[in-house]
């Protein structure tokens, strides 16, 4: 599975995504479509945007180009996708941190994630993986929990940063398990993870692409995963869901948006394209190869409505957590 991962990565990281002329239209797009990917080269969102991507070019007869902007926990990369011109010439990831978190997280945004942008559809689901060391005493959901209990404040977890997916998926166990531990922000997965490999950590909650090699070689112990049922990639993992916390679910995805105003046939032909892709068994192998699950089928309306929901729970937990706004 890595070697393919890697293989895919090596290909689709050249910028310019294929260009199928055989499946090409009259109308748009009529030259190279500018896709901003408010994360650094490399790294997952970049890499799924790719793969996903590359197969919408196809069924499309597009071509896209991959500009990454990251910065300000993506911030600068949405601002830049707001003031494109509306053309359906530029395009935008935008993802749960970006479109549902940030909008409560930060006093300000230089952007309205619910009136700025044109939903178009989802592209890709990485779930989360609550994991421990390899060789913690503690070998169950419930075992956490009840240290948790036993040993108010002093347990401690770590995730990529404030607002990330994995602090967001802590707070809500906290919230739900009625437990309360420390939260440690780092500069990454890799950090909190070589932390808590070394005993540094009690827990964690992580992208599964990243914890899962970690996990097969005994390194760290998984208990759950953070999807609301199984997964086909994980099928021996339980749920938090399973593991009493009921209707716990927390999902690392990522979608593409227009700028507001996009000119509907456009976002029509697009969506239509994206949902094409994600249909095929191809797309479907390339994702797992790289631990994700495609998107949720469905409109651009569908995808706006699936973002406020997210918007709403995100907001909700930030709040009642207490979890400090960022400037």
């Amino acid at each position: 599975m890595r070697r393919l991962f890697l293989h895919t990565l090596t290909v689709l990281a050249t910028g310019a995504l294929p260009f199928a002329s055989s499946a090409a239209e009259p109308g748009w797009p009529q030259r190279p479509v500018n896709v901003i990917v408010a994360s650094a080269a490399g790294g997952s969102a970049d890499v799924l945007s790719r793969i996903v991507l590359n197969h919408v070019a196809q069924e499309i007869g597009a071509t896209f180009i991959i500009e990454n902007r990251p910065g300000a926990a993506g911030n600068i990369g949405m601002s830049q996708v707001k003031r494109a011109t509306p053309d359906g010439y530029t395009l935008g990831y935008g993802n749960i941190n970006t479109l549902a978190v940030n909008p409560a997280l930060f006093k300000q945004l230089p952007y309205d994630a619910s009136k700025d942008f044109q939903p178009v559809g989802q592209m890709f689901a990485v779930y989360n993986l609550l994991v421990v060391r390899g060789d913690s005493p503690i070998r169950s959901v419930a075992d956490l929990i009840a240290r948790a209990r036993r040993e108010p404040g002093k347990l401690s977890y770590g995730a990529a940063g404030i607002g990330s997916s994995g602090q967001m998926a802590g707070e809500l166990f906290k919230q739900m398990a009625g437990v309360d531990t420390m939260f440690i922000p780092y500069n990454g997965d890799p950090a909190s993870l070589q932390d808590l490999a070394g005993g540094r950590l009690d827990y964690t909650f992580t992208n599964a692409s990243v914890a899962y090699p970690l996990v097969q070689s005994g390194k760290l112990r998984a208990l759950a995963i953070t999807s609301k049922t199984r997964v086909p990639l994980f099928p021996d993992l339980p749920t938090l869901d399973e593991a009493g916390l009921k209707g716990y679910e927390n999902v690392s995805w990522g979608g593409l948006v227009f700028p507001a105003g996009t000119p509907r046939p456009v976002v029509d032909k697009l969506s239509g394209a994206l949902q094409k892709a994600l249909a095929s068994d191809s797309l479907r192998k390339d994702l797992a190869n790289a631990s994700a699950s495609p998107g949720t089928p469905g409109s651009p309306e569908d995808f706006g409505r699936f973002i406020a929901t997210e918007q709403r729970k995100w907001s909700d937990l930030i709040a009642t957590a207490h979890i400090e706004k960022q400037d």
